[in-house]
């Protein structure tokens, strides 16, 4: 696994990150990950696809009717 070092905390942010570490009873590295963990990839992230629905939504949405061809392909000749 990647380890990444940051060298030139304040000291009241290394204060801040063991004081909210020992509330939530782990280690700083610990709250340190997860605190990262939060930053880039946040449990409230919309994805893509969600975001396309609640903005077709506003129009009236989109209705398809998407239907698989059952024709058997043949397999690519690659001579």
């Amino acid at each position: 696994m990647p380890a990444v070092t940051v060298r030139n905390i304040p000291e009241e942010t290394h204060r801040a990150i063991k004081q909210r570490a020992k509330m939530h009873g782990v280690s700083a590295e610990a709250e340190i990950r997860q605190i990262l963990e939060e930053a880039v990839r946040p449990a409230e992230r919309v994805k893509l696809g969600t975001w396309l629905y609640e903005r077709s939504r506003a129009f009236g949405g989109v209705e398809l009717d998407i239907r698989r061809d059952p024709t058997p392909t043949d397999a690519p000749d690659f001579e």
